[in-house]
């Protein structure tokens, strides 16, 4: 009996001893620039939802929206330092050159695959973002909605006639100077008041974002071009991903890839109806016939290619073109 009791207590002792251990907690914070009112943070909380089912609660998503942790250009920062685990890195980004000059890319995207396309651009992205430290994770597409607004309906983009358009960042600033304009560059936040107060002419902006920041009602008129792939990806601390289990790695990774599929038609819906919504209300969309932007986006591509070439080398470059051109609009 006192045998048997040894044994039953050292069975326990053990089972206690993993328990922790197996029951552990893993929170990330997730920082990102939309606001609680944009359908992307509805994909966001969907991503938290399907991590923590997953994981059997192991994993724990804290959203925190409206770039309250931290500035635009401050994703890869963030992470790096602790104050986020998972941020989005914004085109544009010295410490990760390739996809500073592709994750927006002059083209006119075939939507139909463009879950697939978001992925394997962010399967090229991986060993350079490894490099840094970090771990691409959550395609946050804006290949449908990103756009333009001016102060007056009907703008030919191809002549801006040196107005001051917002950008954001050096690609879009290339398609401002190139057809006339001058780029001024302004972070989401304060959009609303840089185009309320007339500090800008014209805006570049994602339609979700926009909206988001109810900027329909002080510049109401919109340029349609659909001439951008646009990937703004969250990416996550490598650190913290790889203290997460294989499987609890698996699983956040599935997370990322079913909520971008569940969020992209509730997205373009949402797109959609706030163009619908907006035009009601007095605003206008001119749309650039297809030929047109397909030209316009081949031109600045011709121009931009360059740096494509010398940020990415010319074996990734070649690459991105070649996962580019075949998603490309026929």
């Amino acid at each position: 009996m006192k045998k048997f009791l040894k044994i039953t207590m050292t069975v326990l002792g053990g089972l206690l001893a993993v328990a922790p251990a197996a029951m552990a907690q893993t929170s990330l914070r997730l920082s990102t620039y939309v606001n609680e009112v944009d359908p992307r943070y509805e994909g966001f909380k969907k991503f938290a939802e399907l991590a923590a089912a997953k994981t059997s609660g192991r994993v724990k998503v804290q959203i925190f929206p409206s770039s309250t942790l931290h500035g635009w250009s401050e994703g890869v920062d963030a992470m790096l330092g602790g104050v986020s685990d998972i941020s989005w890195v914004p085109t544009g980004e010295k410490r990760l050159p390739c996809y500073a000059v592709t994750s927006l890319y002059p083209m006119v995207v075939d939507m139909s695959k463009q879950i697939e396309l978001d992925a394997a651009y962010s399967a090229l992205m991986k060993d350079e973002a490894a490099k840094v430290g970090l771990v691409p994770l959550i395609n946050s597409n804006y290949s449908y909605d990103q756009e333009w607004w001016f102060k007056k309906p009907g703008a030919d983009l191809s002549k801006m006639n040196g107005m001051l358009v917002r950008s954001i960042g050096p690609l879009v600033s290339m398609m401002i100077e190139t057809w006339g304009g001058k780029p001024v560059f302004i972070a989401p936040k304060e959009v609303f008041q840089s185009a309320e107060r007339g500090v800008v002419d014209g805006i570049n902006m994602g339609v979700a974002t926009y909206s988001a920041n109810k900027l329909w009602g002080v510049m109401p008129h919109m340029v349609q071009a659909n001439m951008f792939y646009g990937n703004i990806n969250y990416m996550i601390n490598k650190k913290k991903f790889d203290a997460l289990t294989p499987a609890d790695q698996a699983a956040l990774m599935a997370a990322a890839k079913e909520s971008e599929a569940w969020l992209k038609p509730l997205y373009e819906k949402s797109v959609d109806t706030d163009i619908a919504n907006a035009v009601k209300q007095g605003g206008t969309v001119t749309k650039v016939p297809v030929a047109q932007r397909k030209a316009m986006a081949d031109a600045i591509a011709t121009k931009w290619n360059p740096e494509v070439d010398k940020s990415c080398g010319m074996d990734q470059a070649n690459k991105v073109r070649a996962l580019f051109a075949k998603h490309s609009a026929k």
